[in-house]
């Protein structure tokens, strides 16, 4: 058997997930902040994104900085915490993807003896939670020496990658949650909006204040209107971390096929 290449360096964990969840909601409370500075009060574009009037709405049960806007940018920075997660846990598995931790001459051949050292390179680079590739790889080359059948190896491998696929699912379960529930909350605000316009209108007045009717009516659907452009963007941004973060185990799952499994030779 040939010598595999140099062991890449060892790379980083996914920070811990709290500090990353704080983080991300005091970047939505400065993103807050900062157009609460550079958009006046009753400016249509702050009215729009924050929902700050110069002169609070009649009736409105929500007060300047309290609004379903800033609500939403709230989930949103949360959302971003989560991609990140996400993001960072495929930058590490695509360095141990790319860190040739198994020998790739197509010459070569496996048995026993070249196992162990194998077994060792992977030693500490996986948890249960990260380093697909070097899971796979342990696993394999304990279920060979427990068996020396090719058959079980791959039949391991097939059950490790359903599993993993499943847990990486489930990783994006709050994603799709916040994907769901800021739209909810911007047609929440809508109707809470419609609502108020209508109480605007008096049946025992002669006229109705019919510009200021139309007006709250307007600033109603900016909520729905906010929260379908924050949720298009998560929803793009989480489609393309979740393909590549897919890709990158059916990646990992061939290369320990190719590289290992399909090299195994039990002798006789």
């Amino acid at each position: 058997m040939t010598e595999p290449a140099p062991l890449p360096t060892v790379v980083s964990r996914v920070p811990p997930a709290w500090l990353v969840r704080v983080l991300a909601l005091l970047c939505a409370l400065m993103f807050i902040a900062l157009l609460s500075v550079l958009l006046s009060a009753g400016d249509p574009v702050a009215v729009l994104l924050l929902d700050h009037h110069a002169l609070p709405p009649p009736n409105s049960p929500f007060v300047y900085p309290f609004t379903i806007q800033n609500l939403m940018h709230l989930l949103l920075f949360a959302g971003f915490g989560e991609l990140f997660l996400r993001w960072r846990a495929l930058r590490d598995e695509s360095a141990l993807l790319a860190g040739h931790l198994l020998p790739e001459d197509p010459r070569v051949v496996l048995q026993s003896h070249d196992l162990p050292a194998i077994r060792a390179r992977v030693a500490g680079r996986h948890d249960g939670e990260q380093g697909v590739l070097p899971g796979l790889i342990d696993l394999c080359i304990l279920q060979f020496q427990s068996s020396r059948s090719v058959d079980q190896v791959v039949s391991v491998l097939n059950s490790s990658l359903e599993l993993i696929a499943h847990r990486v699912d489930l990783c994006y379960a709050m994603l799709r949650y916040l994907v769901w529930v800021i739209p909810t909350i911007g047609f929440t605000g809508t109707v809470i909006g419609i609502a108020l316009a209508l109480n605007l209108i008096d049946p025992s007045a002669g006229t109705q204040p019919l510009g200021e009717i139309a007006q709250a009516l307007g600033v109603a659907f900016y909520t729905t209107l906010v929260a379908l452009i924050e949720s298009a963007i998560l929803v793009l941004l989480l489609n393309l971390v979740q393909t590549r973060e897919e890709r990158v185990l059916n990646q990992a799952g061939h290369y320990t096929l190719v590289n290992l499994v399909n090299r195994l030779y039990a002798g006789h």
